[in-house]
C-alpha cells in the first residue's frame, strides 16, 4: 500500500470564529484519521523517534496498537513512561523532538506522533471506567514543590513505586504553568484537572495555597518526616527590558497577563480580577508565551494586536504551528523591531509620568541582523535614525522569566547559578543532601516535555537514594 506523503491535517476552528472565543482551536483527529495516520508509521526496528522523546515513550508500539484500533492498549503503553499524555499531545514541540527523528520524515512528512498521542489520551479520558490502582506503600515519604509538569511527573513516577508523595502548590489550583500560563484555547483546564485526578488515584496528595519558602521552608519539610524533596517550582519571575515607561499602567509581564486571564478568569464579563481589554496591544517577544499572550489579548477584545520581535521570522523561536495560527487570526508581526520607550500620559504638565500614567504608545527602532552571537543566531543591530512610534494601549513583555529567589533565599546550602537556577548534577541532585530539582527552576523557561523529562530523571534518582538509605 502506498504511503501518504503528508500527515493528516488537524481539524481546527475557523480562524475568524476562534479569534473571539476561548474554545480549543485544534479539534482533534477522528478515529478514521487516527488509524489512517498510524498506518503511515514504518515501525522501524531501531525506533529513532523514541530517542527524540525526553520521556522515552515507546512510540512505535503505541502506534501499532492504534493501527489495530486498540486505543486503550495504546494509552497503557504511553502511560508507562508519561504521566501527562493528554497534555503532551497538545503542547509539546514534537516537530523538533520525536517527529524530527522519524525515518519517514527523510522523504515525506513525518508521522503525526503528537496528534496520535492526543487522540489516544482523549479516547482514554472519554471511555476508561476504572481509575489508577494505588500501589502498596513502601514506607517512604517524598515532598514535591510545585505542581507543574516536572513536579507532577516526579510525583507520578514515585507514586507508582509506592512512595507517599505530597505535592505543594503555591496557587489555589494544581497544574502550575499548565493552568496559569497556557491558554484554554490551547490546553483546556479540564484536561489538566483530569491528569491531576489520575495522579491522586495513585495516592498523590496535593496541598494548594502553600508557598514553600514562606508558608513552609524546605528544611521544615524534612522536619515533617519527608526523606527527600523535589523542587519543581518553575520560573515565575518575569524579565523586563529596563526601558522608560515600563511602570506605566497597562504594561504587564506575560506571566501576569496570562495568569489573570487563565487562572483568575479575568476574561469573564465584569471579572473580580481586572485586566486591560480592547484597544491596541503590543506583545514584545517571539516565543510560544508571546504567541499565547497575543492570541489571548485578541480574544479579550483587542482591536489590533502586534508581535514586536527584534529578529526576523526565520529566528522566531515559537512553534511554527502557533505562529501560523496567530497569523490566521489577524495578529500583525512587526519583525526586526525593538522597543526603546513606552509612551504614556497623566496630565499635560507631566505627559510621561510612569507612576500614574497610562500607556498611549511605544517608540521602537528598526533592526538588521549582524554577526552571529554565542548561540549562532545573528545578532540584531539598531539601524540609526530609524525610530518610529506605534499607538497602543497595552504592552505585554514576553522576554523570558527566571526562577523565583524565594526558595533559594530560605534554604541553607542550596547552590544556584548566576541566573538563579538551582545547580544540579545529571540525576537532578542539588548541593543539599536529599534535595533534587528539575524543570524551569533549574534551566529557566523551557518546554513542558523537557521539564517532564527532568522530573522523571529525578524520580529515578530519588528512588535509588531512598532504596539505599
Amino acid at each position: 500500500m502506498a504511503i501518504n506523503p503528508k500527515k493528516h491535517e488537524m481539524p481546527t476552528q475557523d480562524a475568524k470564529v476562534r479569534a473571539r472565543n476561548f474554545s480549543e482551536v485544534a479539534l482533534g483527529y477522528t478515529e478514521e484519521m487516527a488509524i489512517s495516520e498510524a498506518n503511515r508509521c514504518l515501525n522501524c526496528k531501531n525506533k529513532p523517534c523514541v530517542a527524540g522523546c525526553p520521556v522515552n515513550i515507546n512510540i512505535p508500539d503505541f502506534i501499532t496498537l492504534v493501527k489495530q484500533g486498540d486505543f486503550e492498549g495504546a494509552y497503557k503503553v504511553i502511560a508507562q513512561t508519561s504521566s501527562l499524555p493528554a497534555v503532551c499531545g497538545r503542547v509539546c514541540p514534537q516537530e523538533t523532538q520525536c517527529e524530527s527523528k522519524c525515518t519517514l520524515g527523510i522523504k515525506f512528512e513525518p508521522v503525526g506522533i503528537g496528534r496520535l498521542e492526543r487522540y489516544v489520551a482523549d479516547w482514554h479520558n472519554a471511555n476508561a471506567k476504572e481509575g489508577g490502582e494505588k500501589p502498596q506503600s513502601n514506607g517512604h515519604k517524598v515532598a514535591i514543590v510545585g505542581s507543574g509538569p516536572s513536579g507532577l511527573t516526579c510525583a507520578g513516577d514515585l507514586a507508582k513505586k509506592g512512595y507517599d508523595v505530597t505535592v505543594y502548590e503555591a496557587f489555589h489550583v494544581a497544574g502550575g504553568v499548565l493552568v496559569y500560563g497556557i491558554p484554554e484555547f490551547r490546553l483546556p483546564k479540564s484536561i489538566v484537572a483530569k491528569e491531576v485526578e489520575g495522579l491522586k488515584a495513585l495516592g498523590v496528595k496535593v496541598e494548594t495555597n502553600v508557598v514553600i519558602g514562606k508558608t513552609l521552608t524546605v528544611d521544615e519539610l524534612f522536619d515533617m518526616g519527608f526523606e527527600a524533596v523535589f523542587i519543581g517550582s518553575g520560573a515565575g519571575l518575569p524579565n523586563f527590558m529596563g526601558i522608560p515607561g515600563e511602570s506605566l499602567k497597562g504594561v504587564y509581564s506575560a506571566n501576569e497577563f496570562l495568569t489573570r486571564s487563565n487562572l483568575m478568569k479575568a476574561y469573564r464579563e465584569n471579572p473580580d480580577t481586572p485586566i486591560m481589554k480592547g484597544g491596541n496591544v503590543a506583545v514584545v517577544g517571539g516565543g510560544n508565551v508571546a504567541m499565547d499572550a497575543a492570541r489571548t489579548a485578541l480574544r479579550l477584545g483587542a482591536e489590533k494586536v502586534y508581535i514586536v520581535y527584534r529578529r526576523s521570522m526565520d529566528e522566531l523561536p515559537a512553534r511554527k504551528e502557533e505562529v501560523e495560527h496567530a497569523q490566521e487570526e489577524g495578529i500583525e508581526f512587526k519583525l526586526l523591531c525593538n522597543p526603546v520607550e513606552i509612551l504614556g500620559y497623566n496630565n499635560p504638565e507631566n505627559p510621561r509620568d510612569e507612576k500614574n500614567g497610562f500607556v498611549t504608545g511605544m517608540r521602537c527602532v528598526k533592526m538588521e541582523l549582524g554577526e552571529p552571537d554565542a548561540k549562532g543566531r545573528r545578532r540584531p543591530v539598531v539601524i540609526p535614525g530609524s525610530d518610529f512610534e506605534i499607538k497602543v494601549d497595552t504592552v505585554v513583555m514576553s522576554i523570558g522569566t527566571s526562577p523565583n529567589p524565594l526558595i533559594k533565599d530560605t534554604t541553607e546550602g542550596l547552590e544556584v547559578n548566576a541566573h538563579g537556577g538551582i545547580v544540579v548534577n545529571e540525576e537532578g541532585l542539588s548541593s543539599k543532601q536529599g534535595v533534587y530539582a528539575g524543570g524551569d527552576a533549574v534551566t529557566g523557561a523551557a518546554t513542558v516535555i523537557s521539564a517532564m523529562g527532568a522530573g522523571k530523571t529525578a524520580a529515578a534518582a530519588i528512588d535509588k537514594y531512598l532504596s539505599n538509605k
